[in-house]
């Protein structure tokens, strides 16, 4: 059966009526669930960042291993050369192997110094794991905090706001999906989550612009669904008697 728009403004009304209730719920918990979100990013952000640290260390000390082979490998080279050095038959050659060691000696010494240049960034690398490390523990015990005090305020009104949210379900159910999907367009738009209002003292229950006489009368009839001009909001009816409209004088 279809509903008369009186109807499906009273049923938008009840289901603005459980959606305040519900709002007023969630905001007791007040910024938590946010501030909750917020340290959990951080100690995402955190792990990755010693992730990261940790990565380059790894790789840091593979470069400090290759340099390390390579400077064995120098130094059995060197130890060649210079037994070779007591078999030779001329200085040509002597001279040619005494040029090998030289240059396995200016090898051993940049290997060597990226050894130690690569043992220096990793003591870094560890220096800034440690300094994260000690702000995501720090940020760790600041979200355990956070949760036990969320958890305790949902805990008391949990039962409450599964009992709202079945009345909301219900109540939507009254309400055809094109008139649902507008009120919760305008509901998720509005900073005070009313999508639904009064008309008050000749003004918007929403955003508090004046509604002119005659479109208050045209509100109170209810022959159609009357949007404010301002807002954008739903109009459910008039509290009290609408102001008449101005009647203009005969001549």
């Amino acid at each position: 059966m279809e509903l008369t728009i009186a109807q499906k403004l009273d049923a938008l009304l009840k289901l603005q009526s459980i959606d305040s209730q519900l709002d007023e719920l969630i905001k007791i918990r007040g910024g938590l669930p946010e501030e909750v979100r917020d340290l959990e990013d951080d100690i995402a952000g955190f792990e990755t960042r010693i992730g990261k640290f940790q990565g380059e260390i790894k790789s840091l000390e593979e470069d400090i291993e290759r340099n390390r082979v390579a400077k064995k490998d120098a130094e059995k080279l060197i130890t060649k050369y210079k037994d070779q050095q007591m078999n030779v038959r001329n200085n040509r050659e002597f001279d040619a192997i005494s040029k090998e060691i030289e240059l396995q000696s200016l090898e051993i010494e940049l290997v060597e110094k990226r050894a130690n240049e690569a043992s220096f960034r990793v003591r870094g690398k560890e220096d800034e794991i440690k300094s994260t490390q000690a702000a995501l523990n720090e940020r760790k015990e600041d979200l355990k905090a956070k949760k036990q005090e969320l958890d305790q305020i949902t805990s008391e009104s949990q039962e409450e706001e599964k009992e709202f949210i079945k009345q909301r379900e219900e109540q939507a159910n009254t309400i055809e999906p094109r008139l649902l999907n507008s009120y919760n367009k305008i509901r998720g738009n509005a900073l005070n989550g009313l999508a639904v209002v009064m008309v008050k003292r000749g003004a918007c229950g929403g955003c508090f612009n004046v509604v002119p006489p005659q479109r208050q009368a045209d509100i109170k009839d209810k022959k159609k669904i009357i949007v404010c001009e301002h807002c954008g909001r739903i109009f459910a009816d008039v509290e009290g008697v609408p102001e008449p409209a101005p009647v203009g004088r005969g001549r």
